[in-house]
């Protein structure tokens, strides 16, 4: 499963239908269900191109379990 370089959005959308199609996404998604699979998928997806994922506004000022 090769994955495209670069880092604009139309790349790492590509590479995230990349992984939606293989047999790692449908092993997890059967172990752990669809959300967490594609979590993960993402997840990989954004670190290749070497990004990260924003947090909404709501996420910023929701407290952490420690503060």
């Amino acid at each position: 499963m090769p994955l495209k370089k670069g880092k604009t959005k139309a790349v790492v959308s590509e590479n995230i239908k990349e992984f939606h199609t293989g047999p790692t996404y449908k092993n997890t998604a059967r172990k752990f269900g669809k959300k967490r699979a594609n979590a993960q998928a993402v997840a990989v997806a954004l670190h290749s191109a070497g990004k990260s994922k924003k947090r909404s506004a709501r996420a910023k000022k929701k407290p952490n379990f420690w503060g």
